[in-house]
C-alpha cells in the first residue's frame, strides 16, 4: 500500500469519529457520552477509536479544536468587510455567538450539565484561543475575547438586543478604546 493515502485516510477517519461525537452530543449530551458509544456510532472498534483519541478529553478537545476552526473562519469571513475595528469587534462576538447557538453540534456544549467542562477546555485550547486571535492582535486580549463569547453562550442575556448593547459598552472599548458609533 501506498503511504500517499495514509495521511488522507487517517484524516476522513477521525473526521468520521469526531462526526458521530457531534450527533451523540446533541442526543445526550457532552458528558453523557462515552467512547464505545461513540466507536459504535462511528462503525469501527474501541481499538480503532483510541489509536485516534487516547482518552475522552483528547477527542474533547480535538472536537473543539475542529469547530472552533470553523467558527473562527466563518466570523472572520463575515467581519472581513468592515473597516471600523470597534463594528468588526462587535459584529464578530455577537457573530460566533449567534453561530454557535444556531449550530446544533455546539450548542450542546453550552447545555447546563456540560457547561463546565466546556469552560475548562477552552482555557486550555488553543484553537479555541485562535477564534479570538483572528479578531484581536494581542493575545491575551484573544483569550479574554474568548472568555467573554464563553460567558455569553453559559449565560445568555435577555435578548438579542441587551447582549448587543453589553457589548459594544463593555467588551469594545476594553479591546478598541471607544463604542462603536450608533449605540450607548
Amino acid at each position: 500500500m501506498s503511504d500517499w493515502l495514509g495521511d488522507d485516510r487517517s484524516r476522513i477517519a477521525a473526521e468520521r469519529i469526531l462526526d458521530a461525537a457531534a450527533e451523540l452530543f446533541v442526543q445526550r449530551g457532552v458528558g453523557s457520552v462515552g467512547m464505545g458509544e461513540i466507536a459504535t456510532a462511528a462503525g469501527c472498534s474501541r481499538a480503532t477509536l483510541y489509536r485516534y483519541f487516547a482518552d475522552r478529553r483528547e477527542l474533547h478537545v480535538a472536537f473543539v479544536h475542529r469547530e472552533a476552526q470553523r467558527v473562527g473562519e466563518r466570523v472572520r469571513a463575515d467581519v472581513a468587510g468592515i473597516d471600523d475595528p470597534a463594528e468588526r469587534l462587535a459584529a464578530a462576538v455577537l457573530g460566533a455567538v449567534r453561530r454557535v447557538r444556531r449550530t446544533p453540534t455546539l450548542a450542546a456544549w453550552f447545555r447546563a450539565a456540560d457547561v463546565a467542562a466546556t469552560a475548562e477546555l477552552a482555557q486550555s485550547s488553543a484553537a479555541v484561543e485562535a477564534l479570538g486571535a483572528g479578531v484581536v492582535d494581542d493575545p491575551d486580549a484573544a483569550r479574554w475575547l474568548v472568555r467573554v463569547v464563553l460567558s455569553l453562550l453559559a449565560l445568555p442575556g435577555r435578548d438579542d438586543a441587551e447582549e448587543a448593547e453589553l457589548v459594544a459598552r463593555f467588551v469594545v472599548p476594553g479591546l478598541v478604546g471607544r463604542v462603536p458609533e450608533g449605540t450607548a
